[in-house]
């Protein structure tokens, strides 16, 4: 599954977009760099009821931005994207 397809199943999930638990996990001081993973991957599980492959999705936009490895784009992997940047505003304005 594509970092993508992550984000817009757990859209699909929650009804929340990337770009809300971006802000709610900045509100919770996730942000900060030294915030560690399992810190936020426990907070989605409690809240969201989200695994830790979705969750690990919403680590790297959380702590890293929009942008992933070139390494994932055009390849014929398990988690390959079209694009190195994700679209965090939701699937339903996502430009075709």
């Amino acid at each position: 599954m594509s970092f993508q397809a992550y984000l817009d199943t757990i859209e699909t999930k929650t009804g929340l977009t990337p770009r809300v638990f971006i802000a709610l996990a900045q509100e919770r001081g996730f942000d900060a760099p030294s915030t560690k993973a399992g810190t936020i991957l426990a907070w989605l599980k409690e809240d969201y009821d989200l695994g830790r492959g979705h969750g690990m999705a919403l680590v790297h936009v959380i702590k890293h931005g929009p942008r992933i490895d070139a390494k994932h784009v055009g390849t014929t992997g398990s988690h390959r994207d079209d694009s190195d940047t994700l679209w965090l505003d939701g699937k339903a304005t996502r430009p075709s």
